[in-house]
């Protein structure tokens, strides 16, 4: 016998599991943007941004993907009413900090751009992560996810 009892999902699960691969969608597009910047685009870019692409960490960029991927992949796993979607949203709750955790703290940003420029988006994304970690782990003990 199961030690916890089944719950039917509720109706909400399934709009913000698919509010949440929209915005997985969203940053993967941003991402491929990033992995495929051209001397074009770079070139139209003020200084200040061609500069932190030419001297960014290696790491960066697989970290920005592991936040993006595992982000859009936990959504799915949420759609799909799967337990690894918590994992995969700790893993991109994880990477989301250590990826703005260095933008903000290595970098001169805030200081060139001002805080009320580059601070909310950045919020707004850990916000959108924790949100998924927190149905996710409120889906596995309501028995929604097997």
């Amino acid at each position: 016998m199961a030690s916890y009892i089944r719950q039917a999902p509720p109706r909400w699960l399934t709009i913000v599991a698919a509010l949440l691969l929209l915005f997985g969608a969203a940053g993967l597009f941003a991402f491929y943007g990033d992995v495929t910047m051209n001397e074009s685009r770079l070139a139209a870019m003020p200084a200040w941004d061609r500069t932190f692409f030419a001297t960014r960490p290696g790491w960066f960029i697989w970290v920005y993907g592991t936040a993006v991927w595992t982000g859009f992949f936990g959504a799915i796993a949420l759609l799909l009413r799967r337990r690894i979607a918590r994992p995969l949203y700790i893993v991109s709750l994880v990477a989301v900090v250590v990826q703005f955790g260095w933008v903000f703290a290595a970098t001169d940003l805030i200081a060139v751009k001002g805080a009320a420029t580059v601070v909310p988006f950045p919020i707004v994304i850990l916000g959108v992560t924790i949100l998924g970690l927190g149905i996710a782990t409120r889906g596995i003990r309501r028995g929604w996810l097997r």
